[in-house]
Order: C-alpha cells, then structure tokens, then sequence
C-alpha cells in the first residue's frame, strides 16, 4: 500500500465515522422535533377550547354592560325626574307654606304678647335663648320648693309665709 492509498483510507473511515455521527444527531434531532411535535398538538388541543371560552365570556361580558349601560340610562332619567318634581313641588308649595308659616309665627308672637302683658313670668318672643332657660330653671325650682313645703306643713314642718 502506498502512501496515497492509506491517505484515501483514513480519509474514507473519517468520513465514514463523521456520516455516522451526523445520523446519529440527525436521529436524536428528529426525536426531539416529533416530541415537541406532540407538545405542540396537546397545548393547542387545550388552548384553543379555553379561548373559546374566554371568548363566550367576553361575549357574555359585554352584553351584560350593555345591559349596566341602559340601566344606568334608566336612573339618570328617574333622577331627573325626580329633580323636576322636587322643584315643581318646591315651586308650588313652598310659596304658600312659607306665607302660611310667616302668618303663624306672627300669630303666636302676637298670642304670646297679649297673654304675656302683665304676666313677665310668661314667654315672649324676642327674647334670648338664656333669658328662656334661665325662666324655666327659676320656674322648676319654685315648683320643687313648693311642693317640698307643700309636704313639710302637712308634716308640720314647713315654712309659713
């Protein structure tokens, strides 16, 4: 064997070694490529039933808001509704029953002061909040202290005056 035949020979088991390894990959990678073909299959196979229901709720969703919406549309048109009565009554009425309140007032005020004349002890109108409530205190003191000699001279005890 000369030197150019034994060349050939390595060069031959090379190529021969290398074609077996890139089978070998090459049976490897199609292995992998059928098994992430299976994966594939499964994850559309139940991705696409839960985007389909994702869809239908969306759906479902939206026709509820539709539903909020002419809901929604209902109660502003009540309420201003009831603002407009609220104010036709407000309107209607308040005129009068804030003459017939006036009328009132000014007929107890001048009841108050025909009753009162002469009477101090009695309320009249124009006086102060502490004026009233110290004339109610003075009166309930002397109602308690009447009854209280009241009690005594039946006793005996009293004061005579």
């Amino acid at each position: 064997m000369s030197g150019g035949e034994v060349a050939g020979l390595v060069v031959a088991v090379f190529w021969a070694v290398l074609v077996t390894l890139l089978a070998v990959v090459l049976v490897r990678l199609a292995r992998a490529l059928r098994e992430a073909t299976v994966l594939v299959e499964a994850v559309t196979e139940r991705a696409v039933p839960l985007l389909d229901e994702a869809a239908e709720t969306l759906r479902a969703a939206n026709d509820q808001l539709v539903r909020v919406d002419a809901i929604t549309a209902d109660v502003q048109d009540a309420a201003a509704n009831a603002q407009a009565l609220s104010s036709t009554m407000a309107a209607t009425l308040g005129g009068p029953l804030v003459k017939l309140s006036a009328f009132s007032y000014g007929v107890r005020s001048a009841v108050a002061k025909q009753r009162a004349a002469g009477r101090p002890d009695k309320y009249v109108p124009h006086q102060s909040e502490r004026e009233i409530i110290e004339r109610m205190v003075k009166a309930e003191v002397q109602r308690a202290t009447v009854r209280r000699n009241g009690l005594l001279r039946l006793v005996g005890l009293g004061r005579r005056g």
